[in-house]
């Protein structure tokens, strides 16, 4: 069964790093492009940073500006590294699975930036 949890959420001063942690023992890996999102009160839900399906890797880091996605299928983690944190950055994370318009979801860890 599925089972998804978000980690590693709290309170950061601006200019620092968070590293979030996404827990998923009931899913393949391999079967599911990845990603991570955010979403404050009043505003959509907002990607972050994804990792496509059809990157077939047991392990994947990727890297776009001051994120940084990696999972491991062997370990069934997936993390979300943020660096230069911002007040702006402020929000629930949550991490995501998906394949062809199916998506899992964790229920999300706040994250808090503010001095």
């Amino acid at each position: 069964q599925v089972r998804i949890v978000e980690s590693g959420g709290g309170l950061v001063q601006p200019g620092g790093s968070l590293s979030l942690s996404c827990a998923a023992p009931g899913i393949d890996f391999n079967d599911y492009g990845k990603a991570w999102y955010r979403q404050v009160p009043g505003k959509e839900r907002e990607l972050v940073i994804e990792a496509p399906l059809n990157i077939h890797a047991p392990r994947i880091n990727i890297k776009s500006g001051r994120f940084a996605l990696s999972s491991d299928s062997a370990k069934n983690t997936m993390q979300l590294q943020i660096d230069d944190l911002k007040v702006e950055d402020t929000a629930v994370y949550y991490c995501n699975f998906n394949n062809r318009g199916y998506s899992l979801w964790g229920q999300g860890t706040q994250v808090t930036v503010a001095s």
